[in-house]
């Protein structure tokens, strides 16, 4: 067997090589210098789960891990041969590594609990850096978090609210007229009918489905209900929020919107714009959770809870495994916390993938004769016997699953770019190829980029058939009105900011020609030797930035993209600032506009392109997906999908590998977690 100091000294190899991070072999040596008679099965679990933790994943699956490597960690063929060459020093059989595992004092074992009868443990765990659950290895703060997240689902999706059943069956009526006899549609069932129904008797529900399909339009009806129903609706409490401030955004003006239409067919018996003037600015979670810069504690936690009875959230697939565990606990436990977010998109940056493991069986349905019942007398409606589950004939099924609606009728993505997002998330890579190949509709192209420098061309001057490039928002930028006044001024950075967002190249991967990072120079140079642009200096008038990183104190949060512009006159000479600094960046909140000297802003990044992760919670008319040239493990269905769903009016695939492009939609992402297993150990008697 290999011994422990042969070992770290492959693993600085193996970390020199790039195949896994520096941290990974420092916390390797780092559990060594802890314990220093650990075994090498141990200290090779320990930088390998460090190493799948930077890559999203909550715990590392030992019999996996073991039975094949190389497909768990997706490493290129040298790297998957050197760690074959490693493990056949090592014992073969998991036993011997849960073995190791088990007298390792860095690790704590838990027995098993269910997560609704116990979220800690005191056996000494809080002294362990690792746990062991079954053949899971987990650092102990996600195997917390992970504890914590199901003890709060399975809680608060069981805990049932009384339902005044006729009084809700009466505004959900009026909220969702049924369709006229003989029109299209009129037999369907009314899934966010549903969704509101559901909502109303749980303080946990999930609401998931595609783009196009409703989500807020749902929860804007699902508000006016939860008005309507409440004996004094002026009390209640409620929160918008997401991950990003962008997509913060988004769902407050969409919120705002659909109120106001139904405000109009609703008349004086709800007075709901009223009412819904008390909802606050929807925030950030980082935000409505009080995070700090000098520490990874939050304000707001369970000794101190949000002041809410109502949270609806937003772009729920972003958020990660702490974050989640954070958010569910700060809230009150009276409180009624709403999901939303589209199961198939893109997991979180960091570990987890939280709305994946409460929606796995979304599609499925599962639901019970109780909450067929509870439908039928709540919406008038009964749910197609294929989505019931086995307990009408005996079984069990999920509460949280009870909880959990999918909406399965997309309203907006019914055309091209519907058809491309349905072959693509079923990974059909031949129909999505012939789709985007076909050149019978304008809202879909394949570029055909052997070189970066197509894609920037593009980017510059746009396609036919789909809304221009860059250049258009340089043109609007050029309109500058002169000797105008304030409104006229701010009219204008509104345009400008609008024109901006119409386009986006949308990148797999960060750095390299490829992505986003060698895409932004280079259109950057391109605009700027065509006289679009003139640049000189790091800041100048017309750069778009996106934000990396929340700031509280100016009120810029990560994901806000703005553009650099020169002030209004009053501002700049109010200012003070030296020329070169005489420049603010401004962004939209619906119709207005905050802006921030560019002297404050130190966390941020040109985005003419950028990553795909980045995009989620934005929507463009016009969306460019830039795949690589070469394989990479970040290139996946999710990936793809999610990029296809960020355009409404167009689409364009810039790649001149097409295998690279049928290789995504054949991969989908597998995160480890146990998260899942917890909440199906907590299933309905």
């Amino acid at each position: 067997m290999l011994e422990p100091a042969e070992l770290l000294t492959e693993l600085q190899r193996w970390s020199d090589e790039g195949w896994i991070r520096r941290l990974d072999r420092a916390f390797a040596a780092f559990m060594l210098d802890l314990s220093p008679p650990c075994e090498a099965p141990v200290l090779l679990a320990a930088a390998l789960l460090a190493h799948m933790e930077g890559r999203g994943h909550s715990c590392l699956a030992l019999d996996e891990l073991l039975a094949n490597p190389a497909e768990l960690l997706g490493w290129p063929p040298l790297a998957a041969d050197s760690l074959r060459l490693t493990l056949q020093s090592l014992p073969a059989e998991a036993s011997a590594w849960l073995s190791a595992l088990q007298r390792s004092p860095l690790v704590w074992v838990d027995g098993g609990a269910s997560a609704s009868s116990a979220a800690t443990a005191a056996d000494g765990s809080a002294a362990s850096p690792l746990v062991l659950r079954g053949a899971k290895l987990y650092l102990r703060r996600y195997w917390a978090c992970e504890q914590r997240v199901a003890s709060q689902v399975l809680q608060r999706a069981a805990l049932q609210q009384p339902v005044d059943q006729a009084a809700a069956r009466v505004w959900l009526d009026r909220l969702f007229p049924a369709a006229s006899p003989g029109t299209a549609g009129a037999a369907t069932f009314d899934w966010q009918k549903f969704a509101c129904g559901v909502a109303l008797r749980s303080r946990l529900s999930v609401i998931t489905g595609g783009p196009g399909t409703g989500k807020t339009y749902t929860a804007a009806r699902l508000l006016a209900l939860l008005f309507a129903v409440d004996a004094a609706p002026q009390r209640l409490r409620i929160g918008l929020a997401a991950p990003t401030g962008k997509a913060a955004a988004r769902l407050k003006q969409s919120i705002e919107a659909a109120l106001g239409e139904l405000q109009l067919s609703l008349g004086d018996s709800l007075p709901l714009l009223e009412l819904a003037s008390h909802i606050g600015a929807a925030r950030t979670l980082h935000s409505l959770l009080g995070a700090r810069p000098d520490t990874r504690k939050l304000r707001a936690d369970a000794a101190h809870p949000l002041e809410l009875d109502v949270l609806i959230v937003d772009e729920a697939s972003m958020i990660h495994l702490e974050m989640m565990a954070a958010l569910l606990e700060a809230l009150p436990p009276q409180a009624r916390v709403i999901f939303l977010g589209d199961k198939d998109q893109l997991a979180s940056v960091e570990a987890g993938a939280v709305l994946g493991d409460l929606c796995r069986d979304a599609e499925r349905g599962r639901y019970t004769a109780a909450t067929a019942a509870f439908a039928l007398a709540v919406t008038g409606q009964a749910i197609p016997s294929a989505y019931l589950a086995d307990d009408v004939v005996g079984g069990d099924a999920q509460a949280l699953a009870q909880q959990t609606v999918m909406l399965r009728e997309s309203r907006r993505f019914g055309g091209p770019i519907g058809q491309l997002a349905l072959a693509a998330n079923s990974g059909d890579a031949r129909t999505a190829t012939t789709l985007l190949r076909a050149d019978t509709s304008p809202a879909l192209h394949w570029l055909d980029a052997p070189t970066a420098a197509a894609v920037v061309r593009l980017a510059v001057d746009g396609r036919a058939g789909a809304p221009g490039g860059y250049r258009s928002y340089l043109q609007v930028l050029k309109q500058r009105p002169v000797g105008a006044d304030r409104p006229a001024f701010e009219d204008w950075v509104r345009r400008v900011l609008t024109e901006f967002e119409r386009f986006r190249l949308l990148c797999a991967v960060r750095e390299g020609d490829w992505g986003a990072l060698g895409l932004n120079q280079a259109v950057e140079r391109a605009l700027i030797s065509q006289g679009l642009l003139v640049k000189a200096a790091e800041w100048y008038a017309g750069r778009p930035v996106m934000v990396t990183r929340n700031d509280h104190g100016i009120g810029v949060f990560n994901g806000d993209i703005g553009i650099v512009l020169k002030p209004f006159a009053e501002d700049a000479s109010a200012s003070g600032s030296s020329a070169g600094l005489n420049l603010r960046a401004y962004f939209s909140d619906g119709q207005a506009l905050r802006s921030v000297g560019v002297s404050r802003l130190a966390d941020v990044e040109t985005a003419f392109a950028m990553t795909v992760h980045k995009s989620q919670g934005s929507e463009f008319e016009h969306t460019v997906l830039v795949l690589p040239q070469e394989a990479s493990r970040v290139l996946t269905r999710e990936l793809v999908y999610t990029g296809i769903t960020r355009a409404r009016r167009a689409f364009t695939l810039a790649t001149g590998w097409p295998q690279g492009f049928a290789n995504a939609l054949g991969t989908r992402t597998q995160r480890a977690s146990g998260l899942l297993e917890l909440l199906n150990a907590g299933e309905l008697p």
